[in-house]
């Protein structure tokens, strides 16, 4: 039987069916594997979140979303690219950076090696299925239980900082390339934590000085070809919690950027790091930077789409975190009230990946 399919006149059971599924420890690619040709209803979503669920066909919005040069980021040509940056974040809260210093061979090793791992057999990846977050994880949705619809990907988890976990712990077939892609984000990080405090016209140590840097989590994810694209998505609509999202992606598109009522095509660009703002950086930045909705279509290829996030965030946890002073003025008064990231974090993992932005809970 086909894992949350319905038969003859059986009622569907849509917790039987998610419990089913996630108990078999196969994921999205074992279903595909299976030679599933349609995919089970609790992957179905409605039509209204849907809508535009198709990749732009124009070149226009690869000139929409901004592509932005490193080169001499720390010569005379800073200023512009504080100023890029600054107009990315405050319109469309997304932009790519290029020839930021990461070497071309690191970023497809670290993909490859993701991939590799999803490649593997079911026997090998299921002794790593698991909803626990406090260690390397394999699974499909890690709010698969509480979403009103699954979405057609499977991912690795992975805290990288401030702790990371032990090394027996890490799968070898990506071990070395997740910890070196950990130290390159950690190097380009800093240098976009000073160019995002730059164009707030605060010193570039201020969000450093948050530990805005230091609580780092990974996840990879493997978008496998789907039977049904028009009937699901590979990510959700939603925005990232954190302060800023780091990410790379193979040649396989499917990232989309809600810009006013349309979605944007991120389209891949070769050896390119895209970067959005998370909730606590628009903030942190009383609402000068914008954490945007984006999502993720169902891949309609054989060839697997293969993205790795790893996502920048403060590491005290009971600190208070909210607009800082600098940027409360007497025509802009404070545009959010003040949270620990006990209190931030706690609202996150209860949340459904769809639901409203954690945004709206802290407006004042």
């Amino acid at each position: 039987m086909t894992i949350g399919a319905a038969t003859g006149d059986q009622e569907y059971d849509r917790a039987t069916a998610v419990k089913q599924f996630d108990e078999s420890k196969i994921g999205v690619k074992g279903l595909v594997d299976s030679g599933a040709t349609t995919i089970p209803p609790f992957f179905v979503h409605p039509p209204e979140n849907l809508c535009n669920s198709t990749p732009s066909t124009t070149s226009s919005v690869f000139d929409i979303v901004p592509v932005v040069d490193f080169t001499g980021v720390d010569s005379d040509r800073r200023s512009l690219i504080v100023e890029q940056i600054r107009n990315a974040a405050r319109e469309f809260g997304f932009f790519q950076v290029i020839n930021h210093g990461v070497p071309s061979d690191v970023i497809n090793s670290t993909i490859s090696a993701f991939k590799a791992f999803n490649e593997q057999s079911t026997e090998v990846k299921s002794q790593f299925y698991t909803r626990e977050m406090d260690r390397v994880s394999f699974s499909t949705n890690f709010d698969l239980y509480r979403s009103k619809a699954a979405s057609w990907r499977d991912t690795i988890q992975m805290m990288l900082s401030p702790t990371l976990p032990d090394i027996e712990h890490i799968p070898a077939i990506f071990q070395r390339e997740a910890l070196g892609w950990n130290q390159e984000v950690r190097r380009l990080g800093e240098v976009l934590m000073e160019i995002m405090s730059e164009g707030l016209g605060l010193k570039p140590e201020r969000l450093k000085e948050l530990s805005c840097l230091e609580g780092r989590w990974m996840a990879a994810h493997y978008y496998p070809y789907c039977p049904q694209p028009d009937l699901t998505l590979g990510n959700t609509s939603h925005t990232d919690p954190g302060v800023l999202t780091v990410l790379v992606q193979n040649h396989m598109g499917g990232l989309q950027v809600k810009h006013g009522d349309e979605w944007l095509d991120v389209k891949p660009v070769s050896d390119a790091i895209v970067v959005n703002i998370g909730d606590i950086l628009q903030m942190l930045s009383n609402n000068e930077y914008k954490s945007v909705e984006h999502r993720v279509l169902a891949n309609p290829h054989r060839e697997p789409r293969i993205s790795i996030a790893i996502f920048l965030n403060p590491s005290r946890m009971d600190e208070f975190y909210g607009p800082l002073p600098e940027l409360i003025l007497p025509d802009k008064s404070a545009q959010f009230r003040q949270f620990t990231l006990t209190e931030y974090m706690g609202k996150y993992m209860t949340k459904k990946l769809d639901d409203d932005t954690l945004i709206n809970f802290f407006r004042l």
